[in-house]
């Protein structure tokens, strides 16, 4: 993890915002000790991966309607 002063920040915040876009934590200090940490916001994407492994475990609705049913009955109330 990196650090810098309150200093750096205020005199080269476009170095330090480089540090942070490339996902390094930044650790700010002040007279020698750390009171604050700037790190790369989280993606705000739903993972495309997780979305279709979720989907795959979907199941037709009811425990006892087949496949064919359940598309049915989707068919029906788009319809």
């Amino acid at each position: 993890m990196k650090t810098a002063t309150v200093r750096d920040l205020r005199n080269h915040f476009a170095d330090v915002a480089k540090w942070i876009e490339h996902g390094e934590p930044v650790t700010i200090t002040r007279n020698g000790a750390a009171f604050a940490t700037l790190a790369p916001a989280k993606s705000s994407k739903p993972d495309k991966a997780a979305f279709i492994a979720r989907y795959k475990n979907f199941k037709p609705v009811g425990k006892r309607i087949s496949k064919e049913a359940t598309e049915k009955l989707w068919a029906d109330l788009r319809d």
